[in-house]
């Protein structure tokens, strides 16, 4: 019994169990990073797709022939190269036929190989594939020793260590994998981008990644969809790592009963039945309000996802919730790892690229050198053949006096100084060959190896000429399998400058009443306006008209201030482009509006950029309540996405005017009981952003309000209109309204009697404009400003229209410009523009309308929409 213990324990080894586990896992994650999870630097490819693309190349399942069962390549795969499981192997296949997976397939597969939807694909015993030609592009030259080979698990075969690809693989098609202690993930890039950075590397090795950046501007997702900013991309090529935000591409389509969110690309690497799934369970928790259905109407046209927003909401304010709460918008961590000389190694833009190069320059020479030397070693033999036609008797003679071929050989050799190889090729010639052509053929394929050895070793001589094959080669895939950029990148404005990438061309900016605009390319307007006086224009919505035409350039500003007093921006540049005559884009659903918030007041500036302007001059506000306010417009030079606060409105009080002044100009507000008040803009001392304002007009009792303000800048050409509601209008000098201080009762400015009814507007307009009026039952008519003398201050005015029918009265007036001086003014718009470029914008705003619901049984003697120049019904 002693003795067996004995025995037993002289078997137990003891060991430290801490250096056992650290060997134990240091082994094992060695084993992962190297033999499974992480790619090649060279060829971007982990051990299982190298292995299955030469398993496909060594059955022959190439481009060529037919497809073959996935089974049959797995089994493959597995029986020769691969002794993990079946699923990695077949996992692996299917993904690199995946096209919205790789930016460029490299097995061609038939069969149900899955869906963007995340559908898995069919089993291996349904599915069929075959090679692509890129595919087959990644293994040309194998056979020419270009790479180093070693054995397969079991000895019995040799596999390659590392593909001899044309394809700068690991950058065009990306890759991710999770390893022990590392995980790798790299985007997809476009092939001609690559192969042109590729290039610009291989003539100047010193290049920056500035300089890469200019070839390889960012990453490509097969997907398509927005890269939305470049800074996480700058941040990834210059250090590895970075995190690029990703935006689907949706457009908002405007209906009749409602708007729809249109999405036709989506982020990389994001379900679309979990993203659309995902999308009605928020809407079902009351996460996300305005949305009514979300349809999947993708098909053979591509993908295309519909989101009805209901009729109350604003589409774009969805859109961005849509981006905020789900993955329409998602982020693509980059972790550029991969191994170099068999180590895991973080790499920058500028490595990957370097790393390839010095592959290809390695798979060039050494292809060279084969091809060397077998043009070297057939044309030694050539050489044999030659000495032996041109001495054909002799050579006839010795073989028949020889006893055998061995003996043959000997004496040709020792007769011509041969050496075995020749002398055997000589002995084993047949007699065909001995003809006259065949001796020719002889002579003129030795002349061609010459030719080619001397080019084969020239390229082994000047590394000029080698790196030369080294981009033709290069730049002949990029021909072959080039093609455009799927994903677009939007240089968002914090992080890169966008007016870098617009021109500053001259543009029409357009306004319609009911608040839809466009920008137009001057161009096009100069084009149409030669084609007659008389074009209308933008072909509205019934009961809209175009309101404000501003021209500008592409970097201006345009400021936008709501009557609850916020402001927002936009470049002229973010405005939606149209046609001359198309209707534009609603400006709510530009700007993040509230639901019950509207614009009323407009300014294009020609820049916020240039000091001296925004400090010398004032952003001025007039409210309803009487209130103004004076701010310098360097406090709104800074735009933010969301908006700010303009002016601090009271509770039941509105912004009704805005007004851009130079500190010095003067200024009018009229209430609704007739008395306008002037006063110059110095009597209102300048005050912050968010401050209330101080008093601009003293009111009466009762439901007396401000209806508008204007700014007086040339009193000489200038004359104020003013409009009541039942229809009276007048026009007066500027010098009939005396200059007083702010905070007065002001003077009367029309003659309030029951027939004129209240004011509704007031105006500085001159002979060159023509008023739209409103009437509360939402008919138009269009008049003349110069078809109204000027009169006294104090007089009761003119009718400008018969209100016939009940109850109607005046809602609006817009001041627009003449017919006549709108065609003039776009044949000769270009000098308008260069006049006003660096002016500030001095902008109309709809006068507010009057309360009460808008009734569809009053009515007046109008002019019909299509016909504002008829004067007929114009009575003074």
């Amino acid at each position: 019994m002693d003795n067996s213990n004995t025995i037993d324990q002289d078997r137990i080894l003891k060991i430290n169990i801490e250096e056992e586990m650290k060997s134990s896992y240091i082994d094992y994650s060695m084993s992962v990073i190297v033999a499974r999870a992480l790619p090649d630097v060279r060829d971007g490819f982990k051990p299982v797709h190298r292995r299955i693309l030469y398993g496909m190349m060594g059955i022959g399942n190439t481009s060529d022939k037919p497809y073959k069962k996935c089974a049959r390549v797995v089994g493959e795969v597995l029986g020769k190269y691969h002794p993990h499981g079946d699923s990695s192997v077949y996992g692996a296949l299917v993904r690199m036929a995946q096209d919205w997976n790789m930016r460029y397939t490299l097995v061609d597969g038939q069969g149900n190989f899955g869906s963007v939807d995340g559908d898995s694909a069919a089993a291996m015993r349904y599915t069929e594939c075959r090679l692509s030609k890129m595919g087959e592009h990644i293994m040309d030259d194998l056979d020419k020793d270009t790479v180093d080979m070693m054995s397969n698990f079991d000895d019995s075969l040799q596999e390659p260590t590392v593909m001899p690809t044309k394809l700068p693989n690991l950058l065009v098609n990306g890759g991710n994998g999770i390893a022990v202690g590392m995980a790798t993930n790299i985007p997809t890039h476009n092939l001609g981008e690559v192969i042109d950075g590729c290039c610009a590397y291989i003539d100047n090795p010193e290049i920056d990644t500035d300089g890469l950046m200019q070839y390889i501007k960012a990453p490509d997702f097969p997907t398509g969809a927005y890269i939305y900013g470049i800074q996480g991309v700058k941040d990834a090529y210059e250090t590895g790592r970075g995190r690029i935000v990703m935006r689907a591409k949706a457009e908002i389509e405007s209906g009749e009963s409602h708007d729809k969110i249109v999405i036709t690309e989506i982020p990389y690497g994001v379900n679309k039945a979990q993203l659309i799934e995902y999308i009605a369970d928020l809407v079902k928790e009351g996460k996300l309000d305005g949305i009514s259905n979300a349809n999947d109407e993708s098909g053979r046209q591509g993908m295309r996802i519909v989101i009805d927003v209901k009729r109350e909401a604003n589409a774009n304010v969805i859109l961005n919730k849509l981006f905020k709460m789900t993955a329409l918008q998602s982020s693509f961590s980059v972790n550029c790892i991969a191994l170099v000389n068999g180590r895991p190694r973080l790499l920058t833009l500028k490595e990957c690229v370097k790393y390839f190069v010095e592959h290809r320059h390695d798979v060039t020479i050494r292809r060279t050198q084969f091809d060397l030397r077998k043009a070297q070693e057939r044309a030694h033999i050539l050489e044999g053949l030659i000495i032996a036609c041109d001495n054909i008797d002799e050579v006839v003679h010795i073989i028949r006096q020889s006893k055998t071929p061995s003996d043959a050989q000997r004496n040709l050799e020792a007769r011509f100084e041969l050496d075995e190889l020749q002398s055997k090729a000589i002995v084993d010639m047949r007699l065909a060959q001995l003809t006259g052509l065949r001796m020719e053929q002889l002579h003129a394929e030795y002349e061609e190896l010459e030719r080619q050895i001397a080019y084969l070793q020239s390229i082994l001589d000047d590394p000029e000429l080698c790196k030369k094959v080294m981009k033709d080669e290069l730049i002949e895939v990029k021909d072959k399998y080039g093609d455009e950029r799927r994903t677009e990148i939007k240089y968002s404005s914090e992080e890169f400058n966008p007016e870098d990438f617009y021109p500053n061309d001259p543009v029409v900016i357009t306004i319609s009443h009911l608040g839809y605009i466009k920008r137009t390319p001057l161009s096009e307007f100069r084009e149409q306006a030669r084609g007659g006086v008389g074009s209308k224009g933008a072909h509205s919505r019934e009961q809209d008209f175009t309101e404000y035409i501003y021209p500008a350039t592409m970097h201006n500003t345009m400021m936008f201030f709501t009557k609850k007093g916020r402001c927002y921006w936009l470049k002229c540049y973010e405005i939606p482009e149209g046609a001359k005559n198309s209707k534009g884009r609603a400006i709510q659903n530009l700007l993040n509006i509230e639901s019950d918030d509207s614009v009323n007041a407009f300014l294009r500036l020609r820049g916020l950029d240039d000091e001296e302007f925004v400090n010398s001059h004032y952003v001025v506000f007039a409210t309803k309540n009487g209130i103004i306010k004076k701010t310098s417009l360097e406090a709104y030079s800074r735009p933010r996405a969301n908006g700010v606060i303009a002016i601090n409105i009271l509770e039941g009080d509105e912004v009704v005017g805005v007004r851009l002044t130079n500190g010095h100009n003067e200024l009018l507000l009229a209430n609704r009981n007739g008395r306008a008040v002037r006063f110059n803009e110095e009597a209102v001392r300048a005050m912050g952003r968010v401050s209330t304002g101080v008093r601009g007009m003293r009111l009466d009792d009762g439901d007396d309000e401000v209806v508008g303000m204007v700014v007086v800048n040339k009193p000489e050409e200038e004359t104020i209109m003013v409009v009541s509601e039942n229809g009276y209008g007048k026009r007066s000098e500027v010098e009939d309204y005396r200059i007083t201080n702010r905070g007065g009762k002001g003077v009367k400015t029309l003659n309030i009697t029951e027939k004129t009814g209240r004011l509704v507007a007031i105006k500085v307009v001159t002979d060159e404009n023509d008023l739209m009026i409103i009437n509360k039952s939402g008919v138009l008519i269009r008049l003349k400003v110069s078809d109204c003398r000027v009169m006294g201050r104090a007089t009761q005015g003119v009718r400008l229209i018969n209100l016939t029918k009940k109850n109607d009265v005046i809602a609006s007036v817009c001041k627009v410009m003449s017919s006549e001086v709108e065609a003039v003014a776009e044949a000769e718009s270009q000098k308008t523009l260069e006049e006003n470029i660096g002016a500030s914008g001095m902008t109309d705003m709809p006068v507010q309308k009057t309360d009460g619901d808008v009734s569809d049984n009053s009515g007046a003697e109008v002019t019909p929409l299509d016909s504002f120049d008829d004067e007929e019904n114009n009575e003074q």
